[in-house]
């Protein structure tokens, strides 16, 4: 089992309809039919949304997601249209509202590595492939790769894994035009973002984005990124001045949480079908911390 320990009741709002919950986000549509997506303090680790909230991570998500779309909007165009919090919504929802272009989204994951870990080292052990992507001998935990791939996935619901897939599987599902499209704006956004990173001393590991276009758009209409792009819950940043193959790197993510969970002090049995406990709030604070050291870091500004 897995997925919510605790289902939450989604805020009802007048002029809003509620359409979905994610792990982290609620999905509501106005009355102009634009998406409005609000981010959560929820945190989720292996399948499970976790009962205990992360102060602030809402909100650090949704300002670092604005900051790299303002990064990337020469590459490729955002789903943004405002950060109004709208009318009668509860006063909490400041900072953590994107009203959105609903989109046509392709049902892909789109993935990409420049550094070896997760599930890429997982699959490269055992056949030295990634996504079915031929890699050399000898590389290791943290390795840097010859040049970044696009290891593409299928999106899981709450509860479930994300599946690796190949190439091959993702022109079957979308066609050939759209699979070269995704490879080839994924690939030119994970670079600018790795420079990005750099300049401020990270190391962009690996990281997805969903994309789709305009419910109204033809074929041949370019690709717009939605959802969240390049944050600490959809990407891994490593500082570059611990970087060491060959063992895990520190990350600017959900590391104390799984460390925590994983450690004799939870409890838990991850095997088992027992939801895992509440975190202890030195974990919440460590957590927290990551979080906005991430956001400063990279936006050069103070939370």
């Amino acid at each position: 089992m897995s997925g919510f320990v605790e289902q939450p009741e989604p805020v009802q709002v007048p002029g809003l309809v509620h359409l979905h919950t994610g792990k982290v986000r609620e999905l509501y549509r106005n009355g102009a039919g634009e998406l409005v997506m609000v981010a959560s303090d929820r945190i989720s680790a292996y399948d499970w949304v976790l009962p205990t909230e992360i102060p602030d991570k809402g909100r650090v998500l949704t300002r670092l997601s604005l900051w790299w779309f303002d990064q990337l909007a020469d590459l490729v165009p955002n789903h943004v249209i405002s950060t109004e919090v709208p009318e009668g919504a509860p006063s909490d929802w400041a900072g953590r509202v994107t009203v959105c272009k609903p989109l046509r989204m392709v049902p892909v994951e789109c993935v990409a590595r420049g550094y070896l870990t997760g599930s890429g080292l997982a699959e490269y052990r055992l056949s030295r492939t990634v996504c079915g992507l031929a890699l050399p001998e000898g590389l290791e935990d943290g390795s840097r790769l010859p040049a970044p791939i696009f290891t593409p996935a299928t999106k899981a619901e709450v509860g479930e894994h994300d599946e690796n897939v190949s190439y091959d599987e993702v022109v079957r599902r979308v066609g050939t035009e759209t699979a070269a499209l995704l490879r080839q704006t994924t690939l030119a956004v994970y670079g600018r973002a790795l420079e990005i990173a750099g300049e401020r001393g990270l190391i962009l590991a690996d990281t997805k984005f969903e994309f789709g276009y305009a419910e109204d758009a033809s074929h041949d209409e370019e690709l717009i990124v939605g959802d969240e792009v390049l944050t600490p819950d959809s990407s891994r940043f490593w500082p570059a001045e611990f970087w060491e193959p060959g063992r895990p790197q520190p990350s600017f993510d959900k590391q104390y949480v799984r460390d925590w969970l994983t450690g004799p002090e939870s409890g838990w049995d991850r095997g088992s079908e027992q939801p895992p406990p509440e975190l202890p709030s030195k974990v919440v604070e460590q957590t927290r911390e990551k979080y906005i050291e991430a956001y400063e870091r990279l936006t050069g500004t103070s939370w």
